[in-house]
């Protein structure tokens, strides 16, 4: 009597000496391990912030660990995250912004000369700021498009509008700007609005890197712009949209920074725009364009001034920060690189594994 076919037999299922003959994979390892460094490329920084937390907390204790000096440490990085963020988005549609300096001087400058010598509103003044930030981001980006190296490009923009600042104000500030505490020096709940500000252009440029068509398009184009243009989309327009995006953080940046000190300052400080690179570097994002996160930005500028702040409580002299902050930004660029090359190694690895098997 004959033993009767399974159904599962009968569709074709594999005999025991099929399955004998196939051969298991000897690199299932491989893509946990670069599984781990994705997670350590891309979360690192948040476990990077929770430790610098927990060792200034006994190492500055008590001051440290309270909610006000937490204020403090928000505020204190708002300017860095303002400007972070306008880096950072440049460079994840493939465009270096060094301009950002001279386009707040002068966006502050327009808004003090429009408020106190002509007499506009405050509330026509900051809308025009906010345009001519964003129009110096078209220029900028139209000359980089025939062919110009971006950061020369960015670089004379930022002589010129440095030269443009001190034209408007006669190489003086312009004090008299006390209507603007409301995005500078004012709390609102105990929060400073500064903060305030941050969230609000974090928010909404996460929103649009990772909800909407044109965030995504954005990001693609930084990543190959090439690419993009031959899948027939107009990849030039969303380069002047980086350079756009990052001149209106620029004003957003000089109008806070007018805001806290009630004065307009023509000079173009350079240090803003290292330490915003520094907070997009630690936050693993490609200098190539293409890739990154504003709310690992956002942690970054939080990092510099956690450091800061802590070594403030200390007594430690503040020129040590920007040793730190130095060592940082180094750091990362070679755990960047040591990353990407393994990452790159293990799935060539586990590539020619699967290529390569032979049967038994």
């Amino acid at each position: 009597m004959s033993t009767p076919v399974s159904d599962s037999a009968s569709r074709g299922a594999p005999s025991s000496a099929a399955a004998a003959d196939t051969v298991v994979p000897t690199g299932h390892d491989m893509p946990r391990g670069v599984a781990a460094l994705v997670f350590l490329r891309d979360r690192g920084i948040f476990i990077l912030w929770l430790l610098l937390i927990l060792v200034f907390s006994f190492w500055c204790a008590p001051y440290f660990f309270t909610w006000s000096n937490a204020m403090l440490i928000a505020n204190a990085a708002a300017l860095t995250a303002i400007f972070a963020a306008g880096v950072g988005l440049g460079v994840m549609s493939g465009v270096l912004d060094l301009s950002l300096p001279g386009t707040a001087a002068f966006c502050a400058c327009l808004t003090g000369w429009l408020a106190v010598n002509k007499g506009v509103s405050l509330w026509i003044a900051l809308p025009i700021a906010l345009v001519c930030g964003a129009l110096i981001g078209v220029v900028n980006g139209l000359i980089s498009l025939q062919g110009f190296n971006p950061i020369i490009v960015t670089i004379g923009t930022l002589s010129v509008l440095t030269g443009l600042a001190s034209v408007i104000t006669g190489g003086l500030t312009i004090p008299g700007l006390d209507g603007l505490t409301f995005m500078g020096t004012r709390r609102y709940f105990g929060v400073p609005a500064p903060v305030y500000i941050v969230a609000a252009l974090y928010l909404v440029g996460t929103i649009f890197l990772t909800r909407t068509r044109d965030g995504i398009r954005f990001m693609a184009v930084g990543g190959n712009a090439e690419a993009v243009r031959r899948s027939g989309i107009h990849s030039d327009r969303y380069k002047v949209m980086g350079f756009v995006i990052s001149g209106i953080c620029a004003a957003i940046g000089g109008l806070v920074a007018t805001a806290i000190t009630t004065e307009a300052n023509p000079d173009a400080s350079p240090a803003i725009i290292f330490s915003a690179l520094t907070a997009v570097a630690l936050a693993g994002v490609a200098m190539s364009g293409g890739r990154g996160s504003l709310p690992r930005v956002l942690v970054g500028a939080l990092i510099l001034a956690t450091i800061a702040n802590g070594l403030i409580i200390r007594g430690v002299q503040t020129y040590w920060a920007t040793v730190i902050t130095g060592v940082l930004l180094l750091a990362s660029l070679g755990l960047e690189r040591f990353i990407q090359k393994s990452v790159s190694d293990r799935l060539m690895a586990t590539s020619n594994l699967s290529v390569h098997q032979k049967k038994v």
